[in-house]
């Protein structure tokens, strides 16, 4: 059975009653386990009065999406508000398959999220997301919409229960972010026309290969002429590009999600997700060297795409927003596209055959691209210069036996881009990492041990001289196991996992964020704090 092959046991099924962190867990899950938590820290919050809103109320049964209206509260300011925090509450029982939700504000959308595997008795968690760059938006009454696609049936019991709310937090004194673009602008048709004192422009695209189809194992795939159960023309190799009137103006290596059914073993994420499967970031593009050109005040083609993916195959999501920042001293801004240099894509899979019955077959695969852009804008502060590299790298090894008993995959992934604006440089290096193995052994018994890591260094510099710098550390590693192919209380599940999440610089609040959360059989062993 390989990691595709046991979906069908991906529903919430057995686990043991919670356990405070540090006592002792049960011996295997039971019918109920802690709620859902990761190790990520809580959103930041001034001191100052604050106004909640209900942005959205339902309950998912199937893919009908909830419709409502947004008006932004008037007691705590208007617009220039010291932040605003979504939040999502959510509950749901019985048995039910992992689900991918968005929520979207005047067609912006602003939260992409996968929900948890319920227990029997009944799980509640909740999301939590700084919004604050979504003033633009946020600003004005707008249209909500939001779905969290689902099936109830006899089998599938697990009606999804969520509320949305935002929490605005009023100035009284506080500067409102500073880096928040003055308009925001969803990438609903590939015609776009942007103001034309843009000085600054960023594309983010919530980029997923999801669906239950391969893609969302894109990591897995393999070339047609290999024995697997999920193929590719090209294997494994994924790029998200975006391109403006056809011609390539960025790329990223998306991020490697794992959703709470992954790995043919939902007893690995029943208490802690993987990293970001609750909180879909977006990738990000500087377009700033294309502004001038976007400037003329006519429509440009602006379009995603995910390289490696098979023609006409589905199973990428890929909805995009535009943010802008406008000159406000001068009513058109004038520039042009100085440089644009594109490498080769590179790299190629090569597949060894299985030397003898019952050993591995092996898929080995690099890949990687570069592109550098410059472009300059003449605006009401003097010429403004901006250079953006990019570049992605990734290579994996992929071993499986003859009916996929056993399939395990290491892999990595790296996204290094470096903008230069001005006289100020901001470098950020990227590191995703992915180790993991499923086997099927004797009378059915599944085990899956799996680790994956999530890691920027961000740095920047000004006049050559550094002025900040982060560093983001998410690891997650689990180890758990079941009896296949039995009913739910003969499947004696065991599972440990551990999380931590670590975080230094100035985005840490005080500097420092440090914490581990570890489980067994559905309990909280473990959770502590070391800044």
């Amino acid at each position: 059975m390989g990691l595709l092959g046991a979906l069908t046991l991906a529903a919430g099924v057995l686990a043991g009653p919670a356990a405070a962190a540090g006592t002792t867990p049960p011996a295997e899950f039971g019918t109920d386990w802690h709620d859902p938590l990761t190790a990520a820290p809580p959103v930041e919050r001034p001191p100052t009065r604050s106004c909640e809103v209900t942005l959205a109320e339902a309950q998912f049964r199937d893919f009908t999406p909830y419709r409502g209206n947004y008006t932004p509260p008037a007691a705590c300011g208007r617009s220039d508000w010291a932040q605003v925090v979504l939040r999502l509450d959510g509950k749901v029982k019985g048995r039910q398959y992992d689900r991918l939700g968005n929520l979207t504000l005047g067609g912006v959308e602003i939260l992409r999220t996968s929900t948890p595997e319920p227990s029997p008795d009944g799980i509640e968690w909740s999301v939590e997301k700084d919004v604050s760059a979504y003033r633009d938006t946020l600003g004005r009454p707008q249209p909500v919409e939001m779905l969290i696609g689902n099936v109830v049936d006899d089998t599938y019991t697990g009606v999804i229960d969520v509320k949305v709310t935002l929490t605005f937090y009023a100035a009284e004194g506080r500067t409102p972010p500073a880096d928040a673009p003055d308009l925001v602008l969803p990438l609903t048709t590939p015609a776009v026309t942007t103001p034309r004192n843009t000085e600054r422009l960023l594309a983010e695209v919530y980029a997923t290969g999801s669906g239950g189809g391969c893609e969302e194992y894109w990591y897995l795939t393999v070339p047609d002429a290999a024995p697997y159960s999920c193929k590719a023309a090209d294997g494994p190799y994924r790029e998200v590009r975006i391109s403006v009137d056809g011609q390539l103006a960025g790329l990223a290596a998306p991020f490697p999600t794992v959703w709470t059914g992954g790995w043919s073993n939902p007893f690995l994420w029943y208490v802690t997700p993987g990293p970001r499967a609750f909180d879909v970031q977006p990738l990000r593009y500087d377009l700033t060297p294309y502004a001038a050109l976007l400037n003329d005040g006519r429509p440009h083609r602006i379009e995603v795409s995910v390289a490696g993916v098979p023609a006409g195959q589905s199973g990428w999501s890929t909805p995009a927003n535009l943010l802008l920042w406008q000159d406000h001293g001068r009513p058109v801004v004038t520039g042009a596209l100085t440089r644009h240099e594109e490498g080769a894509p590179e790299g190629g899979t090569h597949w060894t055959p299985a030397p003898a019955p019952g050993a591995e077959h092996r898929l080995d695969t690099e890949g990687g691209h570069r592109l550098i852009v410059t472009g300059h804008l003449d605006t009401s502060h003097g010429r403004v210069t901006t250079t953006v590299t990019r570049a992605v790298r990734a290579t994996s090894a992929h071993r499986w036996t003859e009916g996929e008993d056993r399939d395990a995959l290491t892999a990595s992934w790296s996204d290094e881009e470096s903008v230069t604006r001005g006289a100020t440089t901001t470098r950020t290096q990227r590191a995703y990492t992915m180790d993991g193995e499923t086997t099927l052994g004797a009378a059915d018994r599944l085990r899956t041990v799996l680790s994956l890591g999530d890691r920027a260094d961000t740095v920047t510099l000004r006049g050559g001289r550094e002025i900040d710098r982060t560093r983001l550390d998410d690891r997650y590693t689990g180890d758990a196991s079941y009896t296949a192919n039995v009913p739910r209380e003969q499947r004696h599940a065991v599972g440990t996992t551990t999380a931590r999440y670590r975080l230094y610089g100035a985005t840490a609040g005080d500097g420092c964020y440090d914490r581990t959360v570890g489980t067994a059989q559905g309990a909280v062993t473990v959770d502590r704090r070391r800044c």
